[in-house]
């Protein structure tokens, strides 16, 4: 198995109507484009479920929540539409959040990078331990962060959002992220995190159903055309990586 087939995407409901989606890949927690399928349609499927109350969004391990793209198939992209169906992958699951009718609670256990931190604002409350430090890397790597960075813009706002696209070498801190409105809460460990992620989860089961999903439309009124934007964003981001520089500053960081 290539490392490209490795990886999971699991969920489980419990009989309070908690359902928790966890995925996870060798490296690093990164999402190839199996994945973010996989991880797309297990949320439109939770969407639809009326025994869902609330979803908790995890990765696997205790150490990186996301490492963003895969490099692996980043190098292997030869053409225009493949670069864009390997970035609508993101664009896919952040619009999966969006829509998806019930709240998304996320676990964010240690460091996330690029598409790792716009899952992380594509969720509805985002929990997080105080190793959590975030990146947008894109630019380093000679692209951008095009299809994350409306939903990252959306929850931290523009200025925020600049400084992480702008600077995207440096790592910005759990306790920089709370305070821009990334994450609710920062935990000193990984158990006092899932204690936190338990107790909100479970008071949210025992909300009313309609009412959590009229705030969640109410929350994300005026992202309605993130649809046909992000598909647009997808389509930049494709082009980009087909270039010489790109493809050089990706082989340069892989090296790292």
């Amino acid at each position: 198995m290539n490392v490209l087939e490795q990886g999971y995407v699991e969920s489980k409901t419990d009989e309070r109507g908690i359902a928790t989606i966890e995925f996870s890949h060798p490296l690093s927690n990164s999402l190839p484009g199996n994945l973010l399928a996989k991880l797309s349609q297990t949320i439109d499927a939770l969407s639809v479920d009326n025994q869902v109350k609330v979803i908790i969004l995890k990765s696997g391990g205790n150490r990186a929540f996301c490492a963003g793209a895969s490099f692996d198939e980043l190098m292997s992209i030869q053409d225009l539409e493949t670069g864009r169906i390997f970035f609508s992958g993101f664009a896919n699951v952040i619009n999966s959040c969006r829509k998806c009718s019930k709240l998304i609670i996320g676990r964010v256990q240690g460091k996330t990078v690029g598409g790792g931190v716009g899952l992380a604002s594509a969720v509805d409350y985002c929990l997080a331990t105080k190793f959590a430090s975030v990146k947008l890397s894109e630019l380093a790597v000679g692209i951008g962060p095009f299809v994350v960075g409306p939903a990252v813009e959306r929850k931290i706002g523009t200025s925020a959002m600049s400084q992480l696209a702008i600077d995207a070498s440096s790592w910005r801190t759990s306790e920089w992220a709370r305070s821009k409105g990334l994450f609710a809460e920062i935990f000193e460990t990984v158990e006092a995190l899932d204690e936190a992620v338990e107790k909100l989860a479970n008071t949210l089961s025992n909300s009313n159903p309609e009412a959590m999903g009229l705030l969640k439309k109410v929350f994300w009124q005026g992202t309605e055309h993130w649809d046909e934007l992000l598909a647009e964003r997808a389509a930049m981001s494709g082009k980009l990586v087909l270039s010489d520089f790109t493809k050089n500053a990706i082989e340069k960081f892989k090296k790292k």
